[in-house]
């Protein structure tokens, strides 16, 4: 079973969900977001961001996380994100002092999907108040960057409308995201991709709606980054996760939130 809790409106900016499973062997897809994650042990540990599938294969009983929006993480860590692409490393390797407040007396029971995730997060927040930034962007701008490249936007147009060149705009974005800007771009397509097969959307529909050339080319990437052709990824695919809302207890079955546009984009 595969558990989601909505963050509380106080974290909204910087948390997609915190997360809870029991099932192992799952394909974890690239989706430019980073997560922190915890073991039964009250271990913790950091997913960097991910350029292709990853197969997790742990052998705990369940695994919890925070999933934050792209970019969050390593500025609330202090810590470049492009040094933690396509790795999970425990938290002491990362940032030991950052991430202290956060493990303090953390042990969240098996059936907790959210309520002490979210009081971590609240603590490493206060704690990476007066850190260095990894990027020159508030919130607002992260997500600014986000929401444009999640739609398709040019490279070029979005460092003229930061005032920067587009060799800044690949330096800041591979310290904040952990790749350069086009690569980002390719990466919230597919995840705008996916989440469309998923919901059963054919396949040269997907390609159209989410700016693929044509359904080959969303074939090419979708085994490019998931490793699996379309049809085994659906097939693949985790059921609707169980949506837990922090205040009024279990909720219905639904897609997770995405705080990357969904729909259409112009980039082929």
């Amino acid at each position: 079973m595969y558990r989601e809790t909505p963050p509380p409106a106080s974290l909204r900016g910087l948390v997609e969900c915190a997360w809870w499973s029991d099932a192992r062997g799952n394909r974890v897809l690239p989706d430019g977001c980073m997560d922190l994650l915890l073991s039964p042990d009250g271990g913790w540990s950091v997913a960097g961001p991910d350029t292709s599938a990853f197969l997790a294969s742990g052998t705990a009983d369940w695994t919890a996380g925070i999933r934050f929006h792209p970019g969050v993480l390593p500025r609330l860590l202090g810590v470049p994100a492009e040094e933690l692409r396509d790795r999970r490393e425990p938290v002491e390797s990362v940032a030991p002092r950052a991430l202290r407040p956060l493990v303090a007396d953390l042990r969240p029971a098996r059936s907790d999907a959210g309520a002490g995730l979210f009081g971590a997060v609240e603590r490493l927040v206060d704690a990476a108040v007066e850190r260095r930034e990894t990027a020159p962007w508030s919130l607002t701008a992260l997500g600014h960057v986000t929401a444009r490249l999640g739609t398709g936007a040019a490279v070029a147009d979005l460092a003229d409308e930061l005032g920067w060149s587009t060799r800044s705009l690949t330096r800041h974005c591979t310290a904040v995201f952990g790749y350069g800007p086009t690569v980002l771009r390719r990466i919230l397509r597919f995840r705008a991709a996916a989440d469309l097969l998923y919901r059963g959307v054919a396949p040269a529909e997907v390609a159209a709606r989410t700016g693929y050339a044509d359904q080959p080319h969303l074939t090419r990437e979708v085994r490019s980054l998931a490793c699996v052709p379309p049809s085994a990824l659906v097939a693949d695919s985790r059921p609707d996760p169980v949506i837990i809302s922090p205040h009024a207890g279990q909720g219905s079955a639904a897609k997770r939130s995405m705080w990357v546009p969904s729909g259409s984009v112009t980039v082929a």
